[in-house]
């Protein structure tokens, strides 16, 4: 395994293929600012990390078997940027990448990254805070971590679990075991196949699943943020959607075959389906069979209403 502490942009000793997308994330109001670049080989399936502070990561495929970092780090002082160091391990299966704040010092200070990767990668750990994260055309597993900033996602075939807080999650063409964490924000799906976790607060959820995988529950949790589901499909999928003080709309075909559990206060609940209720039923609650039952849709609200619509 190679070591690096990689310093000054001269230390690159291949030719690069620097992006346009690096101008817009590199660009800092800070007085000193240090490029950086470098490559190393990574056979596909390999690992990636990038642990930092204080600025954006983004991270892109490309057809080459190999990782491109390019950077800036930048400090209000220059005696802070001296002292900023990227540390880079490196073998042919993984690259780990870390940016290390001077001790004790504080003040505006950071790095940005913009990431060349292969197509087929672990991004095992993609963690900075007060900066965006963004991944596109990715197949395999991913774990992004910010605060204080945005995570985008568009084409990630894999696991997922992206955390951020007083930031927005978005993400499109989003396909296996998905959970995704935010406070103070919203967040927004689309295309998503597979299971889904999506929880916020102070914040709305907007998540379209075009193709559920077979058994895997559908749940999404707000709190003073409305919630609007479309399910292209269900496949014996259990879906919990939870808000308070919002309202929560549903979308579904109108074969599916569900066990409808719904409730609210001080507000009402109306579906396009016909259930087949059971018990008592009223303006706040209803709980009934849709074509027969099936696995259970339960949806829950206070001072919002209930709409469960057909497609």
């Amino acid at each position: 395994m190679r070591v690096s502490t990689l310093v000054l942009a001269a230390l690159a000793a291949v030719p690069f293929e620097v992006a346009c997308d690096f101008e817009t994330i590199a660009d800092s109001s800070d007085r000193y600012r240090e490029d950086f670049q470098y490559s190393y080989n990574l056979k596909p399936g390999g690992r990636v990390s990038v642990d930092s502070f204080n600025g954006s990561i983004e991270v892109l495929s490309w057809e080459k078997n190999a990782v491109q970092i390019t950077g800036a780090k930048y400090a209000a002082r220059e005696e802070d940027l001296k002292d900023i160091k990227i540390e880079i391990k490196a073998d042919e299966g993984s690259v780990q990448i870390r940016t290390v704040r001077p001790e004790y010092r504080r003040g505006n200070m950071g790095a940005k990254y913009f990431l060349r990767v292969p197509q087929r990668v672990e991004l095992e750990t993609i963690h900075t805070s007060n900066g965006h994260i963004r991944v596109e055309d990715i197949e395999g597993n991913v774990r992004l971590e910010t605060s204080n900033g945005s995570i985008r996602m568009r084409k990630v075939h894999g696991r997922v679990d992206a955390k951020t807080s007083n930031g927005a999650i978005e993400g499109d063409d989003v396909a296996g075991e998905t959970t995704v964490r935010t406070s103070n924000g919203t967040i927004r799906m689309d295309r998503v196949q597979g299971g889904i976790e999506a929880s916020t607060s102070n914040g709305s959820i907007h998540v379209v699943v075009s193709k559920p995988k077979p058994g895997q529950p559908l749940r999404f949790e707000s709190s003073n943020g409305s919630l609007d589901l479309t399910l292209a499909e269900l496949a014996n999928n259990e879906v919990r959607a939870t808000t308070n003080n919002s309202s929560i709309t549903l979308r579904v075909p109108a074969s599916i075959k569900a066990q409808l559990r719904a409730s609210t206060s001080n507000s009402s609940i109306t579906s396009d389906l016909d259930v087949v209720t059971r018990g008592t039923i009223g303006k706040n609650h209803l709980e009934g069979e849709i074509n027969g039952g099936g696995a259970l849709i339960q949806l829950s609200t206070s001072n919002g209403s209930i709409k469960v619509l057909k497609q």
